[in-house]
């Protein structure tokens, strides 16, 4: 990983850009950026990320609702292969401990609010009746419970790749996260303009000033911003298979976005 730069995003955003070995971030125009990766092998992890947490605990991540975030974007195919998006998140998945300049931090239960496109090897549903990648507005809600307390959960990963113990734990951790997903249709080669609205008890999504998400579940701050393109995969299926990895890239991909704005309400 090629160490993080800060960066201003907007009048109010500080940001750091996360890259891998030929990825790039530029800035096109005063609020305005493209996120690229080279084309790759299946095997080597390329992402080009731009977020505001990466120097910070998660318990001093940045933004608390109310507030709302808009801004237009446009990708170089409508399936790119891997993932990228654009929203709030508490880096759940996250086992930095400091490494990298990055703060320590131990994993925890997901809490996000955010538009994520993801490519058909993915699965990223814990419920069945919910759509798992495609174009999506996607809101995870989860306790807020201390890293000892899902301590006991690490020593089970060895076991996940049992198709009944990945079905078990699969249907455990619904118990404790709560989820809404819309998947919509839009051509992402065009500009469009994407935004969020998050309240303490209350979430709204949009595409070009259209409502197309409203939801009473509402995921626990504090989030940090993140702008991302990878080429990863994960699959948690309702069969319990687990698959992750990163996939084979033939051409460079990108995405370019402009207008941002993220505002306190």
């Amino acid at each position: 990983m090629i160490p993080s730069r800060t960066r201003r995003l907007s009048q109010s955003v500080q940001i750091s850009t996360n890259l891998t070995h030929g990825a790039q971030v530029s800035q096109t125009g005063p609020d305005s950026w493209r996120l690229e990766l080279p084309a790759g092998l299946q095997g080597s992890y390329r992402l080009a990320q731009l977020d505001d947490y990466t120097q910070r605990s998660r318990g001093h991540f940045p933004w608390k609702p109310p507030l709302s975030l808009t801004l237009r974007a446009r990708a170089s195919a409508n399936q790119i292969q891997g993932t990228w998006g654009f929203g709030l998140w508490n880096d759940p998945f996250s086992f930095s401990m400091g490494f990298g300049g990055g703060a320590r931090r131990l994993p925890a239960l997901p809490n996000a609010i955010w538009f994520f496109f993801a490519s058909p090897h993915n699965h990223l549903s814990l419920r069945d009746d919910l759509p798992s990648n495609g174009n999506l507005a996607a809101i995870f809600q989860s306790p807020s419970l201390p890293a000892y307390m899902l301590s006991p959960g690490l020593f089970a990963l060895p076991f996940m790749a049992l198709p009944p113990v990945a079905r078990l734990l699969r249907q455990l951790a619904r118990r404790f996260v709560r989820q809404e997903t819309v998947s919509f249709i839009t051509d992402v080669n065009q500009w469009h303009r994407y935004g969020l609205a998050w309240e303490a008890d209350r979430v709204c999504f949009a595409l070009d000033n259209n409502n197309i998400l409203e939801s009473a579940i509402s995921p626990h701050g504090p989030l940090g911003l993140v702008i991302w393109i990878d080429n990863q995969y994960l699959a948690w299926t309702p069969n319990g298979h687990l698959g992750y990895g990163n996939l084979e890239a033939l051409q460079p991909a990108w995405v370019e976005i402009e207008d941002f704005r993220l505002d306190r309400a």
